[in-house]
């Protein structure tokens, strides 16, 4: 994937009635060629359905077994044939000198599918994020999806996957 970015980003807006519109929206991401070079940023409140996605997104990939949420760890790796991926979870770093101390800055050199849950916690220190998802709950508990693609590669995963 191209991580060039683009002159003007791209947002598009979805509602998630439902998980099952989460897990197909997974499904749609992971069957595109673009999500085995992406860095992809997950934005939302405490208990939006960060961590839901991105266990349906593992599941439409292959990854088999437990998947866990990285809030303590800050990162669980899995692999899957031909696929690196790595999920972050930020949310405990109190200084963004961490990522570097954690060797953080090859893992994003390398090639594979990153996802970073509180990507704020480390802002300084990532890279462009080709996609953006920002989850929101409305009155109705439905998860108000904001996507913004900042790269091509991006703008891919977004126009293929609304």
């Amino acid at each position: 994937m191209t991580t060039e970015t683009v002159q003007s980003p791209i947002c598009k807006t979805l509602c998630w009635s439902t998980e099952a519109d989460t897990q197909a929206f997974a499904q749609l991401l992971a069957h595109q060629p673009a999500i085995r070079l992406a860095f992809i940023e997950l934005r939302g409140d405490l208990g939006a359905g960060k961590t839901t996605l991105v266990r349906h997104l593992l599941r439409a990939l292959g990854v088999q077994g437990r998947i866990k949420s990285p809030t303590y760890a800050v990162l669980e790796p899995y692999e899957v044939p031909g696929l690196n991926i790595w999920h972050f979870d930020f949310y405990r770093f109190n200084d963004p000198r961490e990522w570097v101390e954690a060797g953080f800055r090859d893992i994003f050199a390398s090639p594979g599918l990153k996802l970073a849950e509180w990507p704020d916690k480390a802002a300084p220190c990532l890279p462009l994020a080709d996609l953006v998802i920002n989850i929101g709950v409305n009155e109705q508990d439905e998860r108000q999806v904001n996507l913004l693609g900042q790269t091509l590669g991006g703008l891919e995963l977004l126009n293929a996957s609304t």
